[in-house]
């Protein structure tokens, strides 16, 4: 948790975690430099024992930067709550290090959150790479979205039940109340966090922020979509270099949160669908591979399906 600064100058902490992405964080801070307004900022990067340079390089063309390097791979939660330690801001938003904040994304965000004071979480319209606009409103997930969402049954999904976890009958253009918000860039309260306490550091890496948001809620606050400020979020440039990891914690984190807030009986009930979802698609990939189709693919595929079935998938923490 923060510690109290209530006379702090500091209008806005960034928090950066970053892991093996140097030149998406080089371009992160520029972008937060060169758009940051007249807010008063406290840039603070949480590096998770990269090998690419990444302390080096902050600590060499940015040295207003607080570098806080880290001995391991500490996670996003850890990392982010590292920062919030550090933090002196009126504002803490937490920020990917594949992102590049838009025009004046900060000061409206910083502005909106002055002008309504019952909003504890905000967080901006994401753009991809393109300057397509990326899905980052949620609803709280159910049991039944949790077999749909990122499985191989999504493509069979019932359309009405991704299209209210996707929040899709809101408009991309509207200021919505949501139930949550996705992590790659997110603005709160000192006090909320005060309040709810900081991340649950047992997820790692993924559903982290829908938990965070779903305490945020549960203490009376309102979570806001606001895309009237704009992000780019270059999607999972760090997880993609760990694909069998990034298997293994998501949904490990996917199986914490329904434990935690739905009980074991959910969370095992889902735990088997993924292992027996696994088990089928590792068979159907080795015959695949057998066949000579992509072979190269097909194998990579049945080793990385292989290894989140010896990891058995328990719930993280």
């Amino acid at each position: 948790m923060p510690p109290s600064a209530p006379h702090s100058p500091i209008d806005l902490s960034i928090i950066i975690v970053s892991w093996n992405v140097r030149d998406l964080l080089r371009r992160c801070l520029h972008a937060i430099r060169d758009n940051a307004g007249e807010l008063n900022l406290d840039i603070i990067v949480v590096d998770s024992a990269s090998s690419d340079g990444s302390a080096e390089m902050v600590a060499r063309e940015f040295p207003h930067v607080h570098l806080i390097p880290c001995a391991e791979n500490v996670g996003f939660p850890r990392g982010n709550n590292i920062g919030l330690i550090q933090a002196a801001g009126r504002y803490l938003m937490l920020l990917n290090p594949d992102t590049e904040v838009i025009g004046d994304a900060l000061p409206r965000l910083v502005a909106y959150l002055d002008a309504h004071p019952d909003v504890g979480m905000i967080g901006p319209q994401l753009r991809n790479s393109d300057g397509s606009v990326q899905s980052s409103r949620r609803r709280f997930p159910t049991l039944l979205t949790a077999f749909f969402e990122s499985t191989w049954l999504q493509p069979y999904a019932p359309a009405a039940i991704l299209r209210r976890y996707y929040a899709e009958d809101i408009p991309d253009d509207q200021i919505a109340d949501v139930d949550w918000l996705v992590g790659a860039a997110i603005m709160t309260r000192r006090e909320v966090v005060g309040q709810i306490g900081d991340m649950d550091e047992a997820y790692f890496m993924y559903s982290e922020e829908l938990d965070w948001c779903r305490r945020v809620k549960a203490a009376g606050w309102r979570v806001v979509y606001f895309p009237a400020a704009q992000i780019m979020h270059h999607v999972g440039k760090s997880s993609e270099q760990a694909v069998t990891a990034r298997h293994v914690n998501f949904q490990r984190a996917k199986l914490r949160y329904f434990q935690k807030y739905h009980g074991r009986a959910a969370a095992l009930m889902l735990r088997l669908f993924l292992l027996n979802s696994y088990a089928g698609q590792l068979g159907l990939e080795a015959a695949k591979g057998l066949l000579g189709h992509r072979r190269a693919l097909r194998w990579q595929r049945v080793r990385s399906y292989w290894q989140v079935l010896r990891s058995g998938l328990p719930p993280a923490g």
